[in-house]
Parts: structure tokens; C-alpha cells; sequence
């Protein structure tokens, strides 16, 4: 059995993660094997009020059975892998470095940094120490998504997609790398790498950024900030046209899953790469909020 600790108890990914990994407080259907949540750091927020983050440590403490340590490192030598679960992207580049610099495998929560040079860094790091990196939102896993991928002989290839997501702002997270990061995570899934420049335009109740791909399909986000809102997507399709919103159920065990499947192999599930350039897309967008309608390349190299 696998021994896991977690940086950070800053959001609700601590405590549920917990419960499908420790198997505590949740139905049996949506546990997750091969691996316990141990040890786990406090931390700092500037996002989360302190209230919730000593909630979360309580829980974790009397209900989950992870044991506190005082400061991140001293996890090393003790755990197969780490989970980074701190709420702001910004302080990522500096969780994950001690870890990957011993050798222990990462997953990163989203957003994976708040900068792209940070994400190249880290990626770096991780190769140079041969340890696999892996970051990502749930809505990668989605059962919706896999069901669409699995039925790739009905539906054929995706010529387009468009994605819908909540997309609450917050100073930590800027722009899209708060609840919009999602939204990109979700395009990126359907369509695959390969997004060459971007289209944004922004409103007070909703933010909408179009992706051009090099092969000429087109994706586009909405993140939407007033009224009703939920996740979803259509995908356009070479036989037919898929839409579907996501069932929050089973969300957080199948990105688990394949957290656990890289700790036991030692693979990544998802290239770095495509964390990269997810990374640059949030990063070129944000920067273009000011300019509607106006076309910036994704230059990531």
C-alpha cells in the first residue's frame, strides 16, 4: 500500500481526496485502491480563511487518521508520493521543488502555477531527476469525456469543441487560473494539444476565449460568472455532435485513479507538455483581457 502525503489544507480536495483514498465517511462505489493519505503540512493560504483551513485539519486528523508534520520536508523518506493541494497556483513552484529535487513523484492540483515560466521550471526539474509530474483538473476524467473518447468509432474525430465552466475570479488565481482553469483543463481533453493563438473577449458576467488550433479546428471556453452556471461541453464531431453537462459523482476518484497509476509505474498520465501549454493558453489569455476580439499567438517556446 502506497503512502501519501499532502502539502496544504487550503481547499475541500484535502479532506476528499482523503475520504475516497482512506476509505472514510463515503460510499464504498467510490473508493479508490492501492493507496492511504499518511502525513500531511498545514500550511499557509492567501485565499482560503484560516476558519475553513483549521477544519480541514481537524477532520483530517480525527476522522482520516493523517498524522501532522511540522514542516514539508520532513515527509521525505517517508512517502511514495506527495500531493500538492495548496488553493493558489502561485506558491506550486515552491511546494513541489523540495520533492522533486528527493525524488518523490507529484501530483500538482490545478492550477498547476500561475506562470509559465514556473511550469517550464518544474518540468525541467522533473526530467533532470527523472521523477514524474503530474497536474490536472477532475474535468479531464469525467465519465462524459471518457464515454466520448471510448466511442471513437461512432463519433469519429473531433473537428471542435465548445466548454462551459464556472469561472470566479480571485487576486490568488488570477483570470483563468482560479475556477476557469477548469474550463481550459475540459477543452484541452476533447480537443488535444496544438493551439497556436487565441481570440478573448471579456464582460462582467462572463469571459469567453476561442482557441485556434495549427490544423485549423477551433475550441472555445465560457466562463461564466453570473446566472446559472454548471460544467459541460459539445463536441463537434466528424459522425455527429456530443453535448453533455458533467456529473460531479465520480470526479475526484477517476483523476485519483490516475494519480495512484502514476505513483505505482512512475508515469505520468498526462505529458507535461500539455500542462505546459495549458498553462500558456490561461497565461496569453489573461494578458489579452484588455484587447477583445484581438488575435495573440500561444508562443510557448
Amino acid at each position: 500500500m502506497l503512502r501519501l502525503g499532502i502539502i496544504d489544507f487550503d481547499t475541500s480536495h484535502c479532506v476528499e481526496f482523503s475520504k475516497r483514498l482512506n476509505h472514510v465517511n463515503i460510499d464504498e462505489e467510490l473508493w479508490v485502491e492501492g493507496a492511504r493519505i499518511v502525513l500531511g503540512w498545514t500550511g499557509t493560504s492567501a485565499i482560503t480563511d484560516p476558519e475553513t483551513i483549521a477544519s480541514n485539519r481537524e477532520a483530517l486528523i480525527s476522522e482520516y487518521g493523517v498524522q501532522l508534520v511540522d514542516r514539508p520536508d520532513d515527509m521525505i523518506g517517508e512517502v511514495d508520493g506527495i500531493l500538492i493541494e495548496s488553493q493558489g497556483g502561485d506558491v506550486h513552484y515552491e511546494r513541489t521543488v523540495p520533492f522533486l529535487e528527493a525524488g518523490i513523484p507529484c501530483f500538482v492540483d490545478k492550477p498547476f502555477t500561475c506562470s509559465l515560466s514556473q511550469a517550464k521550471s518544474l518540468a525541467e526539474l522533473a526530467m533532470k531527476n527523472n521523477v514524474p509530474l503530474f497536474s490536472a483538473s477532475s474535468l479531464r476524467y469525467s465519465l462524459e469525456v471518457q464515454d466520448m473518447q471510448a466511442r471513437f468509432d461512432e463519433y469519429g474525430a473531433v473537428t471542435g469543441a465548445d466548454v462551459y465552466t464556472p469561472c470566479e475570479l480571485h487576486p490568488g488565481n488570477p483570470g483563468l487560473y482560479h475556477y476557469g482553469m477548469h474550463g481550459v483543463e475540459n477543452l484541452y481533453s476533447i480537443m488535444g494539444p496544438g493551439c497556436r493563438s487565441i481570440v478573448n473577449v471579456v464582460r462582467e458576467g462572463s469571459e469567453v476565449v476561442v482557441g485556434l488550433w495549427s490544423d485549423g479546428r477551433v475550441g472555445s471556453v465560457r466562463g461564466v460568472r453570473a446566472g446559472s452556471y454548471g460544467f459541460g461541453f459539445t463536441a463537434f464531431c466528424e459522425k455527429g455532435i456530443v453535448s453533455r453537462s458533467i456529473d460531479f459523482k465520480f470526479l475526484y476518484g477517476e483523476l485519483l485513479k490516475r494519480v495512484i497509476e502514476m505513483f505505482e509505474t512512475g508515469k505520468a498520465p498526462l505529458d507535461i507538455s500539455e500542462t505546459i501549454e495549458i498553462i500558456g493558453f490561461i497565461e496569453k489569455a489573461n494578458s489579452n483581457r484588455d484587447n477583445p476580439g484581438i488575435e495573440i499567438s500561444l508562443d510557448i517556446e
